[in-house]
């Protein structure tokens, strides 16, 4: 007589996707700036995201990224915020004249002429935005990298030092497809914007009172090689001595998810009619 088998526990998939709520007071997710002007994308770029799990794990900038460029990355706008332009002045402390871009044979810059003690530069932030992104790809990866982003090694940033994320920045390991993901995650926007967005919608469709549905229209950019679109946001390396950016493909659509309100108003879930879909109800526009 043979012996009963014991059951096998069941394996956690080799492919998941870890959640990060990128939120905060500032946000900005540069691709192509100059020194005297840092512009932002409205939404994370690859490379700022890549550099935030790479911060998390302790990595300096010249060691290499091989393992986080394939992730796959989808992101949600989950509030778009505002466009925020900075004056910002640079001068030497001293009160000496600042010095030429370029060098001379010996490598050492020389004082502008005539002297200028003041340069100007223009810089862009995202202010009040919140994103749900979603990294795809190896699960065993996706488990260190959430750890390290729970107890980062180097200070976090929200693509740039002055952009610190606030909390929760990590909402955990989903063992679905980026996409399924993205759509099943509720919303993430603040309990502000939410309620703004309630009182538009209920003034929208004249019922006297804030409409809260059960699920709201999000738009999403998803990584996806026969997508229309191209992001030149692949970072190859961030050793500043040798840096170089490469392209992507993504494609963009609008995602159906809940939007976590305790008391949802049913009636209000029907789906719009497309020409009345209001792209900018979310700015309160």
């Amino acid at each position: 007589m043979t012996a009963p088998t014991a059951p096998t526990a069941p394996t956690a998939p080799a492919e998941a996707v870890l959640l990060l709520r990128l939120a905060g007071p500032l946000q900005s997710w540069g691709d192509r700036s100059a020194f005297n002007h840092r512009e932002t994308r409205p939404e994370p770029t690859k490379s700022g995201v890549v550099g935030l799990l790479a911060a998390a794990s302790g990595r300096a900038r010249e060691e290499p990224i091989e393992d986080l460029v394939p992730l796959r990355l989808g992101v949600r706008v989950d509030q778009p915020g505002s466009l925020l332009r900075d004056y910002h002045t640079v001068s030497d402390f001293r009160g000496r004249p600042l010095p030429q871009a370029g060098v001379s044979a010996k490598g050492v810059q020389k004082p502008t002429a005539p002297a200028k003690y003041t340069h100007v530069t223009t810089r862009y932030y995202l202010q009040d935005a919140v994103f749900l992104v979603g990294a795809a790809g190896p699960r065993e990866l996706l488990a260190t990298l959430e750890q390290a982003l729970r107890a980062p090694a180097f200070p976090l940033a929200l693509g740039r030092r002055s952009c610190p994320p606030t909390q929760p920045l990590v909402l955990g390991l989903r063992d679905l497809p980026l996409r399924e993901a993205l759509a099943a995650e509720p919303w993430q926007a603040s309990s502000r914007a939410q309620e703004e967005y309630a009182a538009l919608l209920g003034r929208e469709r004249g019922a006297g009172h804030p409409v809260r549905p059960p699920r709201i229209d999000l738009s999403a950019t998803l990584e996806d090689p026969a997508g229309d679109d191209v992001r030149h946001d692949v970072p190859r390396t961030f050793d500043p001595r040798a840096r170089g950016f490469t392209s992507r493909r993504v494609r963009h659509e609008w995602l159906r998810v809940p939007t976590g309100f305790p008391r949802p108003d049913a009636e209000a879930d029907a789906p719009e009619d497309p020409a009345d879909h209001d792209p900018f109800a979310l700015l309160g526009w």
